[in-house]
């Protein structure tokens, strides 16, 4: 459960600081329905880019933002569809567009999850306290920017390797920058920075992504309620929906599918992972180049109970795809294959997780022999506005990209994906995944193991305790913006 209690002496403290700096929360209800956001702040955005430092765009942690950088009012869901020309698949590929946040990324909606709980119960006290975001990239990049616009300073903590855009970005907003060794695999590194800072530090509150359960919630109610609607907006009456995939990382996105599984209890929760570290396919360690989905543990808050598949996929075909998805020989190649240009003008939509997620979509599909009835869904974290060095990278390394490479990176990783690494998951495989847990969250971290029993054997009553607190969630956000005064 999220922890609900309230301190009211820093929770007044709060309230005053939002009312001196004319600061309103929204609600999980207006992030699933923007239309119930007030007039006046729709009409404050009118004037305000996408990502600035406004609190207004509080109000733009949605699936819904018009696609534009400036004053976007709120339609209908961001979505994309993967044509078969693409994918090799007669399935229909549909991902929720993670691009048009603020920050470029849905992190932003995680780290929200996070840390309002703990603001409108004044569990956390932005006037004293410092926010830590440790993270293998976005969820920093979020948590940074949400707290900057709720008037909190903060901390954010990744891996080294990760890439230059991400410590640019961070330098100008989070008051401290602290990189730990290694890349996204490197996540116990992260753990024990965050430790030493609770041993020497008395001004912070750390925001975990890996066991904030908040993250787990706010995708499970927002972005799951987002993809049904896609979902119901797409298929006819013979249409059938098979799965959702997700790159584990924290295992904040994946609980979407829980939601999905819900109204749609035939459908398949698919788990992917790096090849290069393949934590749950093989209990496997090792550094990968898929920015964002740090493993060598399973998440605290992953359902491993209501995960049917893993799949691992070699960053190998994300880093060549991004080439080809980016540069002006692969998209002449991809529509000299039939590809519509309208198509390859979007696929920069797609960052390097985001492609992972496509290849396991292309291999979930093709595992089950789906047809042209079945629909598939899956999301784009970020877009590669935030890896454009990487591309530059490449380019030294390995020369100016040419069609020839656009060929053998179409064939080879698109239209040749096969199902290896795939593993379909009885009740002993998921249970044995879930088992990890203990290794990192019990023995390192100092969690409950009655409480890890209890995600297994009180299944689902555990999980659905959880999901009932969006109701409370809301009441107490309401009741916080009204005690600022701000409300007219």
């Amino acid at each position: 459960m999220i922890d609900l209690t309230v301190n009211e002496k820093q929770l007044q403290r709060t309230v005053e600081r939002a009312g001196e700096r004319n600061i309103l929360i929204p609600s999980f209800s207006q992030q699933k329905d923007p239309t119930l956001i007030p007039e006046k702040i729709k009409k404050a955005l009118e004037k305000i880019e996408l990502w600035d430092f406004d609190s207004n765009n509080l109000f733009r942690i949605t699936w819904k933002n018009e696609p534009v950088d400036l004053g976007g009012g709120f339609g209908n869901v961001n979505a994309m569809e993967i044509p078969s020309e693409l994918t090799g698949v007669s399935a229909r590929i549909i991902a929720l567009v993670g691009k048009w946040f603020p920050t470029g990324s849905h992190k932003v909606g995680a780290t929200f999850g996070c840390l309002v709980p703990r603001l409108v119960t004044g569990q956390f006290d932005p006037t004293s306290q410092k926010a830590v975001w440790p993270s293998t990239g976005n969820f920093c990049r979020g948590g940074a920017y949400d707290a900057n616009l709720l008037g909190c300073d903060s901390i954010a903590i990744l891996p080294e390797e990760m890439s230059r855009e991400r410590f640019e970005w961070l330098s100008k907003v989070a008051g401290e920058v602290i990189a730990t060794p290694g890349c996204e695999s490197n996540v116990k590194e992260i753990f024990d920075k965050c430790w030493e800072l609770r041993d020497t530090r008395k001004d912070i509150s750390i925001f975990n992504q890996f066991e904030e359960m908040g993250n787990h919630l706010w995708h499970y109610e927002v972005t799951g309620h987002a993809a049904e609607e896609v979902l119901r907006k797409s298929m006819s009456k013979n249409d059938r929906y098979a799965g959702f995939i997700s790159q584990t990382g924290s295992a904040g996105t994946i609980g979407a599918g829980d939601y999905l599984k819900e109204v749609f209890p035939l459908s398949k929760i698919v788990a992917g992972e790096a090849l290069q570290c393949p934590t749950l396919l093989l209990g496997g360690y090792g550094g990968h180049r898929i920015e964002g989905i740090g493993d060598k543990h399973v998440p605290w808050i992953h359902n491993v109970r209501n995960t049917e598949m893993v799949i691992a996929i070699d960053d190998n075909a994300c880093m060549n795809l991004i080439r080809l998805f980016n540069e002006p020989d692969g998209w002449k190649y991809m529509t000299d294959q039939g590809v519509s240009e309208e198509t390859t003008k979007e696929l920069p939509l797609l960052g390097i997780s985001s492609i992972g997620n496509l290849l396991c979509a292309i291999k979930f599909a093709k595992y089950y022999e789906l047809t042209g009835r079945d629909i598939v869904l899956t999301v784009w974290t970020d877009s590669m506005d935030l890896y454009k060095t990487r591309l530059e990278e490449m380019e030294k390394v390995y020369g100016p990209y040419s069609e020839i490479q656009a060929a053998k990176d179409f064939h080879r990783y698109l239209m040749g994906s096969s199902i290896d690494y795939v593993r379909e998951l009885g009740y002993y495989d998921r249970k044995q995944i879930h088992n990890l847990k203990y290794f990192t969250w019990i023995e390192q971290q100092g969690k409950d193991v009655d409480e890890l029993n209890a995600q297994w054997y009180d299944f689902p009553e555990y999980w659905d305790r959880i999901h009932r607190q969006v109701d409370d969630l809301d009441r107490l956000i309401e009741q916080f913006n009204k005690q600022t005064g701000l409300l007219g």
